[in-house]
């Protein structure tokens, strides 16, 4: 596998965390009606969204591949 399909496979990974959070975020918010697995469930997704933005951060800023 080359360094640029790695590169783009990570950063797949980094936008489904994403979306894993936006959900997380949302079923936290108006779903879920316990206070503990609310926060619980508020921290995953906060998580889920920083480790996400920080993949996609650094895929962007390595820069391009080589061919």
């Amino acid at each position: 596998m080359s360094a640029s399909m790695l590169k783009m496979w990570i950063s797949f990974a980094g936008m489904g965390l994403m979306i894993v959070a936006i959900f997380s975020i949302y079923v936290s918010r108006y779903k879920i009606n316990n206070r503990a697995i609310k926060g619980v469930t508020a921290l995953f997704a906060y998580l889920c969204m920083v480790i996400g933005g920080l993949i996609v951060a650094y895929v962007v800023l390595s820069g391009p591949t080589g061919l």
